[in-house]
């Protein structure tokens, strides 16, 4: 016989609220193998005693069959010496422990669950809230670490006797399901306000939305408004009561059979879209030619996106929301529905009662409801694909808070509380980084709110007491005025700089980079408005080597939302007299005379006037200009407009497109150079501005007008810009790379969302030889700054520790 050996086993990850503990008695009980399995919080703990290659083969079994949702990031096993004797393999009650920390996120519902929900003979058929080991709520209804019952929001649901056998016989799925109920025993849905409870409540929901109605629907993380996507009525409806006149709205389909007939879905979306995370996905809508072949219930109707040849899909992920589209009422439901988040404009979303009360009711006619709470909001994610790969654009519900490791050995614990729109948090602890769910625009005092209560739920969940606070430069932030109250030391970070630093630390990349940092605006070191820049980055700090061409942003927060007051600006600096500005303008039909001689002449005298390098609003100019948008009614919508139009041209001349890219590159010193900055000592210092070179932005914007003016179609001219504008990034990393010896690129910042510029400018700067770090699971956009943020407070804490903090870090902490 074979000697008999002990070995404990450390199981670091997902590995709390998926069900390890009973996988691994299971591999026990298969292997012969004695021993204990306990969760001690941050790890699994196990003792493994055996023949020494049962032993073993146990090891693998737990590294190459775990359970279905867990995610193994470390495994350490050790031999021990004067084992007791184990007769048996026992799970052991769950102890509390310090050290590492992984907490699962929400998980969809699985196959299993599914098939017996709709089983007319199981004992949860039809039950809003099924779930086992492989799905249900995680981070949303929990209080605390190590992941049991009484710490959750289901410890107010004692369980009947059928569901505590369940719980208890390891012969079943729902072993250990901290969730697990049943209709006898869980949670109950009802109509906020009304009578209606259980299956009446359900009914009368489904009743609602057949007949073209509004109701908000409580699910795993907060609220949804939700009607017929195939109604223009309901449709139009929702959008007069939201005031959202032309926002796409996301689309939750009954089954992948239905979002194949609207969209074209990949082999690889297909996984995402099936998968247990279930994020929106933006989808490519099939055209509505009459050949295109499907009943009335499979049709999007056009005001679910008009204009946009994109759709964000999702799948059912709660059962309550499968039941909206399968119950045994007789009510025929659409196989589309509206689901997006139930907030008012600027809110988060609503979690609880009272808050659906106070802000949802007037926009839809009954509100579905349950009565288990969720303590951490939770928005659905939103993710789009570049090259068959996961790009994210808002990273919430199914990811948040599984962390991003680096390989640096940083020790400490930071926060970093993000930017003012689309913010999310991020808590580092060592190499460890956990960005938070989605929470929003921070210009609404309840979004404040919401930011500072899960910042503080997430710091208990995490068992952290973070040495400092990071923020943005921008005085004036919400997300600052937090940081600053938390009394820990501040430590403020330029805006485009943490975009670089969260794409870094995504890639785990710890060298020098060329950072590209393209977006809206952010809060410059000159006191400018920054947002097209080339900066040379690392993780002690940054130099701003370029730009796009510097103009005047007239008309504050005005002009963010109405690009033809950019424009104007543009044609303005460009051409240096005021006759012919305004002739052009009237040409273009941007505005009255009058209305563009009160902004030429607030931008030369310099009232409510700045200068701003910001490529947003560049985007949103030259739509304007181009005739595609002259004002947005949401953030990015001129300028995506841009990008489809472009992308139309695109695919409808695919010939004339590549001509078009190959004379760019013949010529990109004459069309594209990239000028040396000479600062003008009216708007900056030298001391101010460390810029060795600006991208011709000027010289792109006035060809493109006068193109326009001659006739040429838009979408070419738009296809042009994106070209040119590519092809001006390329030419500036080239520069930099002569000025630094650095042949690594970084993307990141808004303006990355639109996938042609990305394509052209990662495929352009691949070309000439440079390797290039981009987004997949951090979004460019503002949701992503805050893992840059919690990257740089580590650096620096590290640096400081071991005496080596650079000079550009000591000007950061406050």
């Amino acid at each position: 016989m074979e000697h008999e050996i002990t070995k404990m086993i450390r199981v670091y990850g997902i590995v709390q609220g998926v069900g390890f503990r009973p996988t691994v008695s299971r591999h026990a009980a298969a292997r012969g193998i004695g021993g204990s399995v306990s969760n001690k919080g941050p790890y699994v703990e196990i003792f493994a005693q055996g023949e020494a290659k049962a032993v073993e083969k146990f090891i693998g079994d737990i590294e190459n069959r775990p359970p279905k949702r867990a995610a193994i990031l470390k495994l350490l096993s050790e031999p021990v010496e004067d084992a007791p004797e184990f007769t048996q393999f026992d799970i052991i009650e769950s102890e509390k422990t310090k050290g590492e920390i992984f907490v699962s996120p929400d998980i969809a519902i699985c196959d299993e669950c599914k098939e017996e929900m709709f089983d007319p003979k199981n004992r949860r058929y039809l039950h809003p809230f099924i779930n086992c080991t492989c799905c249900g709520p995680r981070l949303t209804i929990l209080d605390s670490l190590p992941y049991d019952r009484e710490r959750t929001s289901m410890k107010e649901f004692p369980m009947c006797p059928s569901c505590a056998d369940e719980y208890n016989d390891p012969d079943t799925r729902r072993y250990d399901a901290q969730p697990v109920c049943c209709n006898d025993c869980g949670p109950e849905v009802y109509l906020l306000g009304r009578k209606e409870k259980g299956r009446a409540a359900i009914t009368e929901t489904r009743r609602v939305i057949a007949s073209g109605g509004i109701v908000a629907i409580k699910g795993i993380g907060g609220f949804h408004l939700c009607c017929d996507a195939t109604s223009e009525t309901a449709v139009k409806l929702l959008r007069e009561r939201k005031r959202r006149p032309v926002k796409p709205f996301a689309v939750m389909a009954q089954n992948l059979e239905t979002v194949k007939a609207v969209c074209q879905v990949s082999e690889e979306q297909e996984k995402i879209l099936t998968g247990h995370q279930k994020p929106i996905l933006l989808l490519d809508k099939y055209d509505s030619s009459p050949e295109r072949d499907s009943d009335a219930s499979e049709k999007l109707c056009e005001s679910i996106a008009p204009g946009n040849p994109k759709v964000g899909m999702m799948l059912p992920y709660a059962p309550v929301q499968l039941l909206l589209f399968c119950y045994d009422d007789g009510i025929e439901m659409p196989k589309l529905l509206v689901m997006t988040s139930g907030n008012t404009s600027g809110a988060p979303i609503c979690r609880d009662d009272a808050e659906a009360e106070a802000e949802l009711s007037h926009l839809c006619d009954c509100i579905l409801s349950h009565n288990r709470k969720i303590r951490i909001r939770a928005d659905d994610s939103v993710m789009d694909f570049y090259k068959g790969e996961p790009y994210m654009i808002r990273r919430s519900r199914g990811y948040a808070p599984l962390p991003f490791m680096v390989s640096t050995p940083w020790r400490g614990q930071v926060i970093a509380a993000g930017g003012e729109l689309k913010n999310t948090f991020c808590i580092g602890v060592d190499n460890r980084f956990y960005p938070s769910p989605y929470v929003g625009d921070l210009e609404d005092i309840r979004t404040v709110k919401a930011l500072k209560e899960t910042m503080g739920r997430l710091e208990t969940l995490l068992e952290v007491q973070p040495e400092v606070v990071v923020c943005d430069l921008h005085p004036r932030y919400n997300s600052t005025v937090v940081a600053e109250e938390t009394g820990l030391p501040v430590l403020k970070v330029q805006h485009h700089y943490a975009h670089i630093l969260s794409c870094m630390a995504e890639n785990d990349c710890q060298e020098k980079v060329i950072g590209v940092s393209f977006d809206g605006t952010g809060y410059g070191t000159d006191g400018t408005i920054w947002g097209g820049e080339i900066l040379l980055a690392d993780h002690e700090g940054f130099t701003r080597l370029g730009s796009i061409q510097p103009f005047t942003q007239v008309g504050g927060d005005l002009s963010a939302k109405e690009g033809w007051r950019i424009a104007v600006s543009l044609i303005g600096q460009n051409y240096d007299d005021q006759e012919k500005t305004f002739i052009t303008v009237q040409k273009l039909g941007l505005c009255t005379e009058k209305e563009c001689k009160v902004l030429v002449a607030m931008a030369q005298r310099k009232i409510n006037a700045v200068t701003s390098t910001s490529a947003g609003r560049l985007f949103d100019g030259v739509s304007a200009i181009l005739g595609i948008r002259r004002a947005s009614t949401f953030e990015g919508e001129a300028s995506t407009a841009l990008e489809f139009a472009a992308e139309e041209w695109e695919k409808n001349n695919p010939k004339e497109a590549q001509e078009l890219l190959e004379k760019k590159n013949r010529n990109a010193v004459r069309e594209n150079e990239v000028m040396v900055w000479n600062p003008d000592s009216s708007d900056l210092t030298e001391s101010e501005d460390t810029r060795k070179f600006v991208l011709n932005t000027d010289r792109l914007v006035r060809y493109l007008v006068e193109e326009r003016l001659e006739g040429v179609d838009s979408g070419q001219l738009a296809y042009e810009f994106h070209a040119g504008l590519a092809e001006q990034i390329i030419s500036a990393c080239e520069a930099a790379e002569k000025e630094t010896g650095i042949r690594k690129a970084a993307l990141s910042g808004g303006v990355f969302q639109n996938r042609l510029l990305l394509k052209l400018t990662d495929e352009g700067l691949l070309r000439k030889g440079f390797q290039v770090l981009k987004h997949s699971l951090i979004p460019p956009n503002d949701g992503g700054i805050a893992l840059g943020q919690a990257a740089y407070g580590m650096a620096y804490l590290n640096a400081k520790r071991t005496g080596d903090v650079s000079s550009a870090m000591e000007k950061e902490e406050i």
